[in-house]
């Protein structure tokens, strides 16, 4: 399905955007809430330093807010839409999605962020 070389492989599994051989993340559970946002420094495989320049992820926000309002929307088509839920019910839904994947959205926003600015290289993949 999805295989190493794609974008979306390193924005969807966390890994390093240039070889895709680690995580950048200290803890893959995004869900322990004191290591959310701790990241490697660098790839232990390539090297790659990931936070390019200081307050680099700050852009990250941007891409939040459009990933964010992708999860509203796909929790109101399912609570509005197919189950038929009222408008205030589906007001509920909507929040409480938001705030149970909102580390998911971080790291999500986080990974496409960087992959914006690193491209995939063959040539640094473990043999």
């Amino acid at each position: 399905m999805l295989k190493k070389g794609n974008k979306l492989y390193s924005i969807l599994t966390g890994s390093c955007p240039k070889c895709h051989e680690e995580s950048m993340y200290v803890n893959k559970n995004a869900y322990i809430f004191s290591e959310t946002l701790k990241m490697h420094e660098h790839c232990s495989n390539c090297h790659t330093k990931y936070k390019i320049e200081p307050s680099f992820f700050y852009g990250a926000m941007y891409v939040s807010y459009a990933v964010g309002i992708a999860f509203a929307v796909a929790a109101f088509v399912i609570s509005f839409l197919f189950f038929g839920a009222s408008r205030n019910a589906t007001f509920i839904s909507i929040i409480i999605t938001l705030v149970v994947f909102l580390p998911i959205i971080i790291r999500l926003s986080r990974n496409i962020w960087i992959n914006f600015f690193m491209n995939y290289d063959k040539s640094l993949v473990k043999k």
